[in-house]
């Protein structure tokens, strides 16, 4: 791929439609969903001044896709930024820009969640203002609520959509575009503010300005002004984020850099294997002789059925680790190099 070109984080694929901030599609819609109700007036101009100075616009450059991504993130520690895990995902060289200051600041990933969509990011700086962290447990459908964030990737003041909670417990179900991994996220708050590409990663707030939810999806009906969001439940995020900070990594939290092979891979389908579509040419997976078309059937005698399997296992491991990796006819040794987050 040559030049560059603007990415707002987005994933593809599944089900029922494109949810836009974070490229979700929708997978189901409980039956707890409420009906749609006009919002309660609340003062967003307000809530851009209080919640807005403990957000930062965050920019992530893809180099191995030629792409430049935006998002947001969330205060929670006068050097710590909250995020989604899509947001950063790929990025070769992060940033993040203060609302509160307008300083920029180098940024370097802690940890991440892929399953739960959840990143926790270093900043090279400090001094920010620490965002006003509420309790999820007690949101109910009704609430009125305020997403801030980055829409369009355009930074600056933030953007700021007013609105109500429509919906507990949602599901969504998503494709990762360059990995071929899938996911799905439980749990969501619906509500029915116009989330948009570039708000991922920043808050949704109560009516005491206490972020709530962090932006996660957006119905892909944003652009018309009548979108739904999802966030994630902040207590969720939280909890995730204290686990990455803590060092403690598990089945889906990874902390450090990242093992990188150097392939991008979609199912092969019928459960055969990974296959191999994309070789980063100054990637390990090139100088081990892998070539688009092989299907990886496997990493150290574990078996790969999917895409998603693939990177599961690879998240295990970390750089500089010695790995065979077993293909349909033939095995390859390959040492994992240091690769982009997520």
């Amino acid at each position: 791929m040559s030049g560059s070109h603007r990415r707002k984080p987005r994933r593809s694929l599944s089900l029922l439609g494109l949810l836009a901030a974070t490229g979700l599609t929708l997978a189901t819609v409980p039956a707890n969903a409420s009906p749609t109700m006009p919002p309660i007036p609340r003062d967003a101009a307000s809530a851009s001044a209080v919640v807005g100075p403990q957000i930062v616009d965050i920019d992530a450059k893809l180099g191995f896709q030629s792409a430049i991504g935006a998002g947001t993130g969330i205060v929670i520690d006068p050097s710590v930024i909250l995020t989604n895990n899509h947001v950063i995902a790929g990025a070769t060289d992060l940033t993040a820009r203060s609302i509160a200051n307008g300083q920029t600041f180098p940024a370097t990933v802690i940890g991440f969640d892929r399953q739960h969509d959840i990143a926790v990011l270093q900043l090279a700086g400090g001094g920010l203002p620490v965002a006003n962290i509420g309790n999820s447990d007690t949101v109910h459908v009704g609430d009125p609520v305020v997403s801030l964030g980055n829409a369009g990737g355009a930074g600056g003041a933030p953007s700021v959509e007013d609105g109500r909670v429509s919906a507990l417990g949602q599901t969504v179900s998503a494709n990762d575009a360059l990995t071929g991994s899938t996911e799905t996220l439980t749990g969501l708050i619906q509500i029915d503010a116009n989330i948009r590409p570039g708000d991922s990663g920043g808050p949704t707030v109560n009516a005491a300005n206490q972020v709530v939810g962090l932006n996660t999806a957006a119905t892909s009906n944003y652009h018309l002004g009548r979108g739904q969001g999802f966030a994630i439940p902040i207590n969720e995020a939280m909890a995730i984020a204290g686990q990455i900070r803590s060092g403690a990594s598990s089945a889906t939290v990874h902390i450090g850099p990242t093992a990188f092979l150097g392939v991008g891979v979609n199912d092969a389908g019928g459960g055969a294997g990974a296959i191999i579509r994309q070789v980063i040419p100054t990637g390990p997976g090139a100088g081990a002789g892998l070539n688009p078309g092989d299907v990886i059937t496997a990493i150290n005698g574990q078996p790969v059925n999917s895409a998603t399997a693939l990177t599961n296992i690879l998240d295990q491991h970390h750089p500089g680790d010695h790995v065979t990796v077993g293909l349909q006819g033939r095995s390859v040794d390959v040492q994992l190099g240091d690769g982009p987050p997520g």
